[in-house]
């Protein structure tokens, strides 16, 4: 029996479903990131304590710094640690609209996705972050001592960890624009010269203004885009025209 199409009440009520049983795997995943906070915290903080010098510590100057950047620290750790459960709600919600041949790469989705967000993430904090914080200490002088908060550090280190997990799941997005047949192969690989360009304005944007921290990003994106587009010849299926459109899901209709 074919997949038919439901009300948009439905499509509401399952996506409340699926969003309410992230938050609850979210708050599972902070509970328990709350038991190591000091530790994540350490760790994630690292490249920037090591540009600051031997025996550096970062300053709380606000009563209530320390511990809701220790609270955000879990929520950001329990996050991560619930991206399986994050992308395989996101499959299911979609789903229905596929056709029998794309619903049994759910579980590959899954481990990819989650997979490419950690790659980003370990590349972001083990590669980049070292050049960005040293960038940014190296302004230091005789008559200007860095004193960095622990509530600006973590964030700039947030955003920047997310922005290089998010990134990495490039390959998935090219993959899945070919598979729903809103971009063919062929012309994304054509359209490379223009994401090299793109590539590097993310670059200049989310990077300190040198050269080699845009390219530490712009690299990994083009890169990653290429392999997207490879898998999209390999794997998704040569379609006639008037096919593609319906392989979108049924949830737009």
């Amino acid at each position: 029996m074919k997949d038919q199409p439901l009300p948009l009440t439905a499509h509401l009520k399952e996506l409340r479903s699926r969003v309410f049983r992230v938050l609850v795997a979210w708050l599972v995943g902070t509970a328990a990131a709350w038991q190591w906070r000091e530790q994540l915290f350490s760790s994630l903080l690292a490249p920037a304590l090591r540009a600051l010098g031997e025996h550096a510590k970062l300053q709380a100057i606000a009563p209530t710094e320390i511990f809701f950047t220790y609270l955000q620290c879990a929520l950001l750790a329990g996050f991560i640690g619930t991206l399986p459960v994050f992308f395989w709600q996101a499959w299911a919600f979609v789903a229905p609209g596929l056709y029998p041949q794309e619903k049994r790469i759910a579980l590959p989705f899954v481990f990819v996705s989650t997979c490419l967000f950690l790659l980003g993430a370990w590349f972001g904090h083990s590669v980049v972050f070292p050049v960005i914080f040293a960038f940014f200490a190296g302004f230091s002088s005789d008559f200007v001592e860095a004193a960095w908060t622990m509530h600006e550090v973590f964030g700039f280190s947030t955003r920047m960890l997310l922005a290089f997990g998010t990134g990495f799941e490039l390959p998935v997005v090219v993959f899945f624009l070919a598979l729903a047949g809103i971009v063919e192969p062929r012309r994304m690989l054509a359209g490379t010269k223009y994401f090299v360009l793109v590539a590097f304005i993310l670059g200049g944007v989310l990077t300190p203004p040198d050269p080699l921290s845009q390219s530490l990003l712009a690299g990994p994106l083009i890169v990653l885009y290429l392999l997207g587009v490879g898998a999209a010849y390999l794997f998704v299926p040569k379609r006639a025209p008037e096919n593609a459109a319906s392989s979108l899901p049924t949830l737009i209709k």
